[in-house]
């Protein structure tokens, strides 16, 4: 069983207090005088579909709206995976939306009985209702709109999705290669800065514990001379000079001696000089060493001076000793090791990039052909109605063009092309400026859309707007093919098109208790022959009789 609304409820909405309008299958219409409410219709559906909700819609002295909506039949359960995905329960049979609004601002919706979002209320809605007023005339202007519409002719929703998602994966990986090659140039720069450092630190040559070793021999080869100086006096002094502490020793160890022969017991003393002049004799030729040692060439000072100032300089740059100094060389060259492994990922995101591309260009020129297929046939079905809906000799094409540039759409534009009158260039949507024109178009394009199409509900809110005579007559015969495979409400001022409506409701404005409300109620028979010729402009005889000859031909 097709989908259809077969119950709206409105509550404090405007000028509706309370509504429950029963709906059936096939195409409705709805009348009224101008300013009765029935745009309210169209507002309680757009706040079903997701639409902001104004407090100021509130009913005056009321502080809820309320809106909901009960859809029925088995095409429902196609949705049910989407609802799951969203955690809300699946359609059985009924799919059940409410929507509600306080004057203090808040707002709730449900499906199914189960709170949802603003937006998956809206992506339901999109499955559910297509509605079009005056106002959504300039959508079709739009070029992604008559792209949208040749592909739901071409029913090109599966190869739409799979082009769509290898685009979308070529952007995210376009994106990826453009952030590394827009950070090539500081890459570059910061390997160049880490390879210097590197080669820095390397060609020192560095060994932990050297530092000390090395300022130590640089302290005494820098002090040399004055060194070797005191060394060489404290020799001479001791042992070389006239006058010097062993000659002198010399001659005391003698009388040391000569005494020792009287008297024995200074044998200790004697052999305690005699030793001291042998340790001086050792600290004289030590130091004449020392002195021999210290006397360094230039060239071996100025290398000495050298490496000294190489520490310091390493030391300010990498850190404050040669431990840091080497340790820091260790993590520059792991830092370096990293960053040229990037050149391994662009590697691997350009073949990435070069796979995802084939795949888009596959599925791109899949959708081309169905699009060039569909647009011939998409051309040929609006022109029969459009000669339907009164234009005998117009011409209509769907034009593709192809694009310089893929898009997230496909490698195609659509323009749709149409001439009202014989002799007339084809000319672009936008340059046509009849309403009603524009209109009957909408009308034969949703017409030539009505096979392949899977949205239940389609609501046309005065789209017949500057029309009438046998044009409108030609609308409400279109509306009325168009009710055979969908559920058709149109809100309408013509008789021509409300006559030929499978069921007929009116509303009306009210005034009870100091307050004016707005009702709605179903026309049948003779009441719905009324109502008619109200619409024609009277309830005069000739009047009734015209509206009953339009019944009579629907």
């Amino acid at each position: 069983m097709p989908a259809v609304l077969t119950l709206l409820r409105i509550k404090n909405l405007a000028l509706v207090e309370e509504l429950e309008w029963q709906i059936e299958p096939g195409f409705i219409a709805v009348t009224g005088e101008t300013g009765a409410g029935k745009s309210i219709i169209i507002g309680a559906l757009q706040l079903l579909l997701g639409e902001r909700a104004d407090k100021s819609l509130i009913r005056t002295g009321a502080h809820l709206c309320t809106v909901e909506a009960v859809f029925s039949g088995n095409d429902l359960q196609r949705l049910n995976l989407q609802l799951v995905e969203v955690g809300i329960e699946p359609c059985e049979g009924d799919l059940i939306i409410k929507r509600s609004f306080s004057a203090a601002g808040g707002t709730r919706q449900f499906i199914n009985g189960s709170p949802t979002t603003l937006s998956v209320l809206k992506n339901l809605g999109d499955e559910l209702v297509d509605l079009h007023g005056p106002h959504d005339h300039q959508s079709l202007l739009s070029p992604d709109t008559q792209l949208s519409l040749l592909d739901s002719f071409a029913r090109a929703e599966e190869q739409l999705g799979e082009y769509g998602k290898h685009y979308r994966q070529l952007q995210t990986l376009l994106a990826e290669h453009a952030a590394f090659d827009t950070a090539e140039t500081a890459r570059e720069q910061e390997l160049d800065l880490l390879r210097h450092q590197m080669t820095e630190i390397k060609s020192a040559n560095l060994v932990a514990g050297e530092e000390e070793e090395i300022e130590n021999r640089y302290k005494l080869a820098s002090n040399s001379k004055r060194l070797i100086e005191l060394a060489s006096a404290i020799a001479n002094k001791i042992s070389e000079s006239d006058g010097s502490v062993l000659s002198q020793l010399a001659e005391t160890q003698r009388l040391l001696r000569e005494l020792e022969k009287i008297d024995s017991s200074i044998t200790q003393l004697s052999s305690a000089h005699g030793a001291s002049v042998v340790e001086l004799s050792e600290i004289a030729r030590a130091l004449s060493a020392y002195a021999e040692k210290l006397d360094l060439d230039p060239e071996q000072l100025a290398a000495l001076e050298q490496r000294v100032s190489l520490f310091e300089t390493l030391k300010r740059k990498y850190g404050g000793s040669i431990a840091e100094v080497i340790a820091f060389g260790e993590r520059a060259a792991d830092r370096m090791q990293k960053i040229e492994g990037r050149d391994a990922e662009l590697e691997r995101l350009a073949k990435e990039i070069e796979n995802v591309r084939a795949k888009m260009n596959r599925t791109g020129e899949a959708l081309r052909k169905l699009r060039t297929k569909a647009a011939p046939k998409l051309s040929e079905n609006i022109r029969r109605n459009l000669r339907d809906l009164g234009f005998r000799q117009s011409e209509f094409e769907a034009k593709l063009r192809a694009l310089d540039e893929p898009r997230p759409s496909g490698f195609d534009a659509v323009e749709l092309l149409f001439s009202p009158n014989p002799g007339e260039p084809l000319k672009p949507l936008r340059a046509i400026a009849s309403s009603g024109e524009i209109s009957r178009l909408m009308l034969a394009i949703k017409s030539a859309l009505a096979g392949h199409d899977e949205i239940p509900l389609l609501v046309f809110d005065e789209i017949d707007t500057n029309v009438g005579g046998e044009i409108a007559h030609a609308v409400g015969v279109k509306m009325q093919t168009l009710g055979r495979d969908h559920q058709v409400i149109c809100i309408t001022h013509l008789p021509q098109v409300a006559a030929t409506a499978s069921s007929h409701f009116v509303v009306t404005k009210d005034v009870a208790r100091g307050r004016t409300f707005s009702n709605l109620r179903e026309v049948t028979g003779k009441s719905r022959q009324e109502e008619l010729a109200r619409m024609l402009g009277g309830k005069s005889e000739s009047a009734l009789k015209l509206a009953a000859s339009l019944l009579k031909e629907r």
